[in-house]
């Protein structure tokens, strides 16, 4: 699948200023913060979108937090990998589908080109493997037929599903109890009370071909692949076993990424993740921002009404990955408002030392993605007049495109 066009990023190091310190990011699985500093080559996993709706700000917020994880690792120096899914056959896009009487391979396209234009338009480093479920149905073949030799599988009806206490670590991905996995399960896409599984959070491998449903003939018979083993096999095919980070939102980290965990860990005997980082949700309206609910603020639409890209990244970026956050016009307002401050401040001939606010940009990134922070300290260089420094202004230019991809 094709991803989208990279910004270009300027090399801190290779105009002089050096390189970035050790990033510490928090790991769900630990419930701590902890330093992820790979040697040389980092690599990351962040689940993608399921294509039947544009991408409103909660998507925006959770690929601006690995967007920059990225910027921080490649300041300190690393090499990155990056891949992203997309889970372009699933029953939320069949369902939608259906629904407006569109093909759903169109609507899927249709939504995935949205994605691209909204992510480049926010200048979110793309992926270098940007991977379709479609596209990937050997991969899913090849790990449950791993989990078969494993032991792990057993058939309901004709569908295949994984025994998730096949692996003795499940639930450390989350650290929830079974009866906190049980109540969450239902509510995203399990079916605990389906009969014949041999436990309820069992979760499904490979469903088989349904009437009217797309299906795939393959050595597991006719069907699709389940959401969880999509992304664990998409991971384990481009990124290996214990690669660095895998990322997404908050609400993924139970089911979808313990059961993912669990369904390679199970296959390779090797853990799946060092680190699982999690971005909070965006609220509008007194709820969660969500397709299902239909209160969506759409990067689209606020595009489309004249809103500077670089202006809706500074009303994502003036909230900590993690918190949950509602979004306001006011973010905006504020947003752009900020945005004219900084382009008036780096035309400035004179201005106060900007290498030491480039530290302080670092400082705040290295600790744990701290975004607001890292905007504070410009916000205090702009509006110091004191001067001194001839190259502030391409410092501080420089140092906001690299580390916090606002392009001044």
């Amino acid at each position: 699948m094709r991803s989208w066009s990279g910004p270009e990023i300027p090399s801190l190091g290779e105009l002089g200023l050096g390189n970035g310190p050790a990033v510490t990011v928090h790991d769900s699985s630990a419930g701590t913060v902890r330093t992820v500093d790979p040697e040389g080559q980092a690599r990351l996993y962040v689940c993608g979108i399921t294509p039947y709706d544009a991408t409103h700000m909660g998507h925006a917020a959770t690929y601006l937090a690995f967007d920059l994880l990225q910027r921080a690792w490649r300041d300190r120096g690393l090499d990155v990998t990056y891949t992203q899914n997309v889970t372009d056959v699933d029953d939320p896009l069949l369902e939608r589908a259906l629904a407006t009487g569109m093909d759903w391979a169109e609507l899927a396209e249709r939504e995935t080109e949205l994605f691209r234009q909204d992510m480049t338009a926010l200048r979110i480093i793309p992926p270098a493997h940007y991977v379709g479920a479609v596209e990937s149905i050997d991969l899913v073949v090849d790990l449950v037929e791993k989990l078969q030799r494993a032991g792990a599988v057993y058939l309901v009806d004709d569908d295949l599903y994984f025994d998730v206490h096949a692996d003795a670590n499940f639930g450390l991905v989350s650290g929830l109890d079974e009866d906190a996995m049980l109540t969450i399960f239902p509510e995203r896409g399990g079916d605990p009370d389906r009969p014949g599984k041999k436990h309820p959070l069992d979760c499904l491998l490979w469903q088989a071909e349904r009437p009217d449903d797309p299906s795939w003939e393959t050595r597991l018979g006719s069907g699709r692949p389940g959401w969880h083993v999509e992304c664990a096999a998409i991971a384990l095919h481009h990124l290996g076993t214990a690669f660095d980070v895998q990322g997404g939102g908050s609400d993924l980290v139970f089911p979808h990424h313990e059961m993912s965990a669990s369904e390679a860990t199970v296959a390779t005997h090797q853990p799946f993740a060092r680190a699982y980082v999690h971005a909070g949700m965006v609220g509008y309206e007194g709820e969660k921002m969500s397709k299902s609910k239909g209160n969506l603020v759409l990067v689209s639409r606020l595009r489309a009404d004249g809103h500077d890209p670089m202006a809706i990244r500074l009303a994502l970026l003036a909230h900590h990955y993690r918190t949950d956050w509602e979004w306001t016009h006011d973010d905006i307002t504020t947003a752009e408002v900020r945005l004219a401050r900084w382009r008036d401040a780096v035309t400035r001939t004179i201005a106060p030392s900007g290498e030491a606010v480039l530290e302080q940009i670092r400082t705040a990134m290295a600790n744990d993605l701290d975004a607001p922070a890292a905007l504070a300290a410009v916000d205090a260089w702009a509006a110091d007049d004191s001067g001194g420094d001839p190259q502030s202004g391409r410092t501080i230019r420089s140092a906001l495109d690299a580390l916090l991809g606002v392009a001044l």
